[in-house]
């Protein structure tokens, strides 16, 4: 059983950068496709940011495309979401999720089999 675990999350004023890291237990990232999504109070969880188990394939939500960074160290198994110039709008609670993949990358909740338990992102103005 793979345990997903997220951290780096926290309150930063808008402008700001955080990055989110997301490590896991029972076995190696390496060969895990992952995805980063967010739920906001009220909202329903939407997608962020998604990598390809190798690195080579990331695809970003619209509304944070160009400010955050998806990836990967494969030397700390950990993979990671960089996140510039953050705005009052970020504010959410954080999700890293895993699956194994043959290729490419996962947009859709429904996709992945593992979830960590988030982490709290707060931007304030």
């Amino acid at each position: 059983q793979v345990q997903v675990t997220e951290s780096g999350g926290g309150l930063v004023q808008a402008g700001g950068s955080l990055r989110l890291s997301c490590t896991a237990s029972g076995r190696t990232l390496t060969s895990y496709a992952m995805g980063w999504f967010r739920q906001a109070p009220g909202k329903e969880r939407e997608f962020v940011a998604a990598v390809s188990w190798r690195g080579d394939s990331t695809y970003y939500a619209d509304s944070v495309k160009g400010r955050f960074t998806i990836f990967t160290d494969n030397d700390k198994d950990t993979k990671y979401l960089q996140m510039n110039n953050l705005k009052v709008e970020d504010t959410a609670v954080y999700y890293c999720a895993a699956v194994i993949s043959g290729g490419g990358y996962y947009t859709r909740p429904f996709e992945y089999d593992y979830w960590g338990q988030g982490t709290q992102v707060a931007v304030s103005s």
